[in-house]
């Protein structure tokens, strides 16, 4: 996954929720199902202060969760690529980082498309024994990588300085044509998938996984790519990955299960926050995020409020 924060403690004010909404059929025909008693009180309360959309004409890296979040952080991203590799290290370092995420890429007649990691229920066993084969050409080429999660490992080094990729969730069940970095510091690490994805065709983790009719890893994905020299000082807002995978899997029942679940914890806590505190919710979908603030208002606004209550349902469907 790209973004991973969760932080439970009360100090949290910002709530960022991914996957709020999806314009895919599951989520049109899901939303008016949704009953969020906690988000409608909440957004009774607070003003929508900012919205983003992706550009409909260029290809937008990274996602619209991820804007809020690293501009909220005050990181750098240049062409929208954020550090979020850097960003989950102790000690900040002026040398390039990012995740690579084993994978399995789909090869058609015209097309690759790279379907999701998670799909993949690669085991920590497997994971590790992978790396362990693709050791000696990462460090050949100068890159340190280290296990965090199955599908997911640190790697740094300079081979990735000025390296634009897209988000993991982006390039999910896409043609990879389109996605592929492709500025100059990036043929270096398309050799280095191409020479991976030779190792890994006869490697025995893949010759297991075959004979019991499981998807291969045939290569990685790069993301979460940049540096940091400091670590910033904001306060951290809270993201919830809890809506994710049932969008993904385009999971009606189950994202509705997960909403219903969100709202009781999370919505509930903020509703609560929001009695005594300013408090700020982002609601996300894969094109757009709205941002809602508390916002003083005054007599007029209020009357308008009490006149036309706004709907979650609503504030949904419009991401």
């Amino acid at each position: 996954m790209t973004v991973q924060f969760t932080d439970g403690s009360d100090t949290v004010h910002h709530l960022i929720i991914p996957y709020a909404a999806t314009r895919s059929p599951m989520g049109r025909d899901t939303v008016a199902r949704l009953q969020l008693p906690n988000m409608q009180l909440l957004l009774k309360t607070l003003t929508r202060v900012h919205t983003e959309e992706d550009d409909p004409d260029q290809l937008c890296l990274d996602m619209p969760h991820e804007r809020v979040l690293g501009r909220a952080l005050h990181l750098p991203a240049v062409e929208g690529d954020w550090p979020w590799a850097a960003l989950s290290q102790e000690m900040p370092s002026n040398q390039p980082e990012a995740y690579f995420s084993p994978c399995h890429w789909q090869i058609g007649m015209d097309q690759v498309v790279m379907l999701n990691p998670d799909n993949l229920q690669l085991s920590e066993e497997e994971s590790l024994s992978l790396l362990e084969a693709m050791q000696p050409f990462l460090t050949e080429d100068g890159l340190t990588v280290s296990y965090m999660a199955p599908t997911q490992w640190h790697v740094k080094g300079e081979l990735l300085r000025d390296l634009h990729c897209a988000s993991l969730d982006r390039v999910i069940g896409m043609n990879l044509n389109a996605w592929l970095p492709k500025s100059e510091s990036a043929k270096s690490v398309r050799r280095l998938q191409s020479e991976m994805q030779m190792l890994l065709y006869n490697h025995p983790v893949n010759d297991k996984r075959s004979a019991q009719r499981q998807l291969t890893v045939n290569s990685f994905w790069v993301h979460g790519a940049g540096s940091l020299t400091e670590k910033p000082t904001q306060p951290k807002p809270q993201v919830t990955m809890a809506l994710r995978e049932h969008a993904l899997r385009e999971d009606p029942s189950g994202w509705l299960n997960a909403w219903n679940a969100l709202d009781a914890t999370l919505g509930a806590a903020l509703l609560e926050k929001a009695q005594t505190h300013a408090v700020t919710l982002t609601l996300c979908s894969e094109h757009a995020a709205h941002t809602y603030q508390t916002r003083p208002q005054n007599l007029w606004q209020r009357a308008q409020r009490m006149l036309r209550p706004v709907s979650v349902i609503t504030a949904l469907q419009a991401l």
